[in-house]
């Protein structure tokens, strides 16, 4: 419903720009660009839309032989002990752990057609334990901030979107992705536990939390002592080292559960197939719109308002061209796509825009898509601090997306 609106929006906003730049500045040349750019969005989107087949085919191929060899079965297990701190309400020993864990760790994992249903799954058991139907419980909102902090281990989509644009590196941002989404998610993390009053001040969460922060704090450093070309240079390597060795694994376990490897891989390629041409319609609707948009000069308004407000308060304003994506990316997924392809698009792959606007894109997930389906599946129309703990954990990815591109990609 809000995209609906927002789509909206793009169209009736541009066309009274336009109409405001025809009457009175005589501007004969702003309906013409307007629906020339709906003709090159539309066949950008498909062009996109075709070339992803192949690599999601891959991907999805990669990802189905490590559900199947049970990789994370392996996650759910590793994150056990912290996720019965997180979840104290729950009885220990319920069903629904497991559906959690299952949740998260194909998150983790980008396996979206995955994660879905076994999210859903798990809020119908967390309904099960509400003696409120109709109100959010703590298990609930702690279990959607840890969907909506976006914790992934594998940006797939992100790459492939950049390898599509023309990327020379596709996978330089998988550190910088990593590194900002750890930052939303413990942020979202502390501010949930605050707001239900969960103790992390125990033995296994403050080794976790403690034991990663440390980590994201080496690496910040050990980046820290190379100039921009090097970071590049060792981000991209490392990068491409950590997605073989995935590979590599994901196929050793199949191998180890004595499944069929090729029938798994053939099987999730199908999917990667059916998802390629299933996003066509969705990413020309989005593309079109935020071409009008553009084309009217409202985009330009926009980014120069928020770049004025920028230079006034004395700050830097190479981050602004990717702010779009960051202010769609709590309202829509594919709105937050669409952005971020345009992003690409108008300023480059590869320029610091380009690349932040993909940063953005990782650092978070739907806040309010994964509120409206997650809660409307079983009910729910009070939903307490969800939205407050949603968007606190959507600021704290925007700032840390912003702070290490400028570490990883700044002039």
């Amino acid at each position: 419903m809000v995209l609906n609106y927002i789509w909206i929006a793009f169209f009736v906003i541009a066309f009274v720009i336009a109409l405001v730049k025809l009457i009175f500045m005589g501007d004969f040349s702003v309906f013409p660009d307007i629906m020339n750019s709906t003709f090159d969005s539309a066949k950008t989107a498909f062009e996109i839309s075709l070339g992803l087949t192949g690599v999601l085919s891959l991907w999805l191929g990669i990802m189905k032989i490590g559900e199947k060899g049970g990789v994370i079965n392996v996650l759910a297990r590793i994150l056990s002990p912290v996720f019965c701190k997180l979840f104290p309400d729950i009885p220990k020993g319920h069903p629904v752990t497991g559906s959690i864990f299952m949740n998260i760790a194909a998150n983790m994992l980008g396996l979206d057609n995955a994660a879905t249903p076994l999210g859903l799954k798990a809020m119908e058991q967390l309904q099960e334990l509400n003696p409120k139907k109709d109100t959010a419980t703590n298990p609930m909102i702690m279990f959607l901030v840890l969907n909506t902090s976006g914790l992934t281990i594998i940006p797939v989509s992100i790459m492939v979107y950049r390898a599509q644009m023309g990327a020379a590196q596709p996978t330089d941002i998988f550190i910088p992705v990593l590194l900002a989404t750890f930052f939303s998610t413990l942020t979202g993390i502390i501010v949930t536990s605050i707001y239900q009053r969960i103790n992390l001040f125990n033995k296994v969460m403050l080794c976790t939390l403690g034991g990663l922060c440390l980590l994201v704090a080496g690496i910040i450093w050990g980046f820290g002592q190379l100039d921009k070309d090097q970071m590049n240079i060792v981000s991209t390597t490392i990068a491409n080292i950590l997605l073989m060795t995935i590979i590599v694994s994901f196929i050793l376990a199949g191998v180890r559960k004595k499944i069929n490897v090729y029938d798994a891989f053939i099987e999730g390629a199908k999917d990667g197939f059916s998802t390629a041409v299933r996003i066509i319609p969705y990413l020309i609707a989005i593309l079109v719109g935020i071409g009008v948009f553009r084309a009217s000069g409202a985009m330009d308004m926009l980014t120069g308002g928020i770049k004025w407000c920028v230079q006034a308060c004395g700050g830097n304003t190479d981050f602004v061209g990717a702010i779009p994506t960051a202010l769609m990316k709590p309202l829509s997924g594919s709105g937050a796509r669409g952005m971020m392809v345009d992003a690409m698009k108008t300023y480059g792959a590869d320029s610091f825009v380009g690349r932040l606007s993909c940063i953005f894109q990782g650092s978070t997930d739907t806040t309010f898509y994964i509120l409206a389906v997650y809660f409307g599946s079983v009910n729910v129309r009070y939903t307490r601090h969800a939205v407050a703990c949603g968007l606190l954990t959507d600021l704290a990815g925007v700032i840390a997306a912003i702070s290490i591109a400028y570490m990883f990609f700044g002039r």
